[in-house]
């Protein structure tokens, strides 16, 4: 099977694959619904000793610069609570945490969460963190440019793999909201 983007050796739908997905990623293909169907969510193998954005690149096609997306969790405090949230944005961005995540959670202070947090709290191993399988009562912040994209290059849970998707198939991940500029 060929990838929609990319150069992979090893390309298999998702759902064929469980196995090779952490719990929270395989459960959320296993329970996938929606207008696009879950044998569009492919998972490819990749060498984790390439992940380095240059490297990657080099490795499995150029194309993938601009199909790729980087999810992070973050941390919103505001009167002594914090509450988590996932963003994913462009690869050639960075997140603006202080300024339209905060705004979004209504928090008086953002940051990146820590990487214990981030790791306990999502089941997946950190450099491989999905919005494919977050906690349903957190909120996904979608950058707008990676919805439009016709297929988007994310993590599989593991640093190991990654999963190949529509943009548009995001929209149907629980707790996802659009936002504008939230990669700069």
């Amino acid at each position: 099977m060929r990838p929609p983007i990319g150069d992979f050796a090893d390309v298999r739908p998702a759902p064929d694959c469980l196995d090779l997905l952490v719990e929270p990623v395989a459960a959320a293909v296993r329970d996938w619904r929606g207008p696009v169907p879950a044998d569009e969510v492919l998972y490819v193998d990749t060498d984790p000793e390439k992940a380095d954005t240059a490297v990657f690149v080099e490795t499995y096609g150029r194309d993938l610069l601009d199909a790729s997306a980087n999810c992070v969790v973050v941390a919103g405090k505001r009167a002594g609570e914090t509450s988590l949230a996932a963003c994913l944005v462009p690869a050639t961005t960075r997140v603006d945490v202080n300024g339209v995540v905060r705004r979004q959670l209504a928090a008086r202070k953002a940051s990146f969460a820590a990487h214990d947090t981030a790791v306990g709290a999502t089941g997946m191993e950190y450099g491989g963190i999905t919005p494919v399988g977050l906690p349903a009562d957190w909120p996904l912040l979608l950058d707008a440019a990676v919805t439009a994209l016709p297929h988007v290059l994310v993590g599989s849970g593991r640093r190991r793999g990654k999963l190949i998707l529509p943009g548009k198939a995001l929209l149907q991940l629980p707790g996802a909201v659009v936002l504008e500029g939230l990669g700069r």
